[in-house]
């Protein structure tokens, strides 16, 4: 008679509660994410705040309001981006140098365009709200555009996913079928002669 296998049904175990210890994780992750959001929805009615020159990444001013001076323009980006009527169009977007420092300190959205080609901006004072950014970690989104450019979509919490609670019940239903297929294989295997 044949025996339930001990060393891949132990495999499976282990992978199923890692599955669920994931599950949980992205649960826990939910609710620190709504606090996260929460803070941010509560950030438009906060004074302004001082450009942070090094951003920390634990503590990001998201969607305050604050200044910046833009000393020298490095160069000027044209991503994809939406004007405040939601049109799909052109953001530009300004690497900026501040006070004397090297390098790039500040990346500023300056306005929106249907087309590509940067406008020509040699910076100065811009007031905005910060928003998330892929390289800088923040960057400011001008609420006055420049000359030649629309208005761009405001920085909204509402543009931030979260989508933890789908991505436990994934793991959750992952954890579920690995032991249902596990269990009718081998009770399959277990019946074959």
């Amino acid at each position: 008679m044949k025996r339930w296998p001990i060393i891949p049904t132990m495999i499976v175990i282990i992978a199923v509660g890692i599955m669920i210890g994931l599950g949980v994780w992205q649960l826990q992750r939910k609710a620190e994410k709504e606090a996260l959001l929460a803070r941010y929805n509560a950030a438009d009615g906060l004074p302004a705040v001082m450009w942070p020159v090094v951003p920390d990444p634990k503590a990001l001013p998201l969607f305050r309001h604050s200044t910046v001076m833009c000393g020298n323009v490095i160069k000027i980006e044209s991503v994809s981006g939406s004007n405040r009527a939601g049109d799909a169009g052109f953001a530009h977007v300004a690497s900026c140098q501040t006070g004397g420092a090297e390098g790039v300190n500040a990346k500023v959205a300056i306005g929106w365009s249907e087309r590509p080609q940067s406008p020509s901006w040699s910076g100065g004072l811009v007031r905005g709200i910060i928003a998330p950014d892929g390289v800088q970690l923040i960057k400011l989104v001008s609420t006055d555009p420049a000359d030649g450019l629309q208005q761009l979509a405001l920085p909204s919490p509402a543009q931030i996913p979260n989508n933890h609670f789908l991505y436990a019940i994934q793991w959750f239903i992952f954890a579920a079928a690995a032991s249902i297929i596990y269990v009718l294989a081998v009770r399959k295997r277990l019946k074959t002669p």
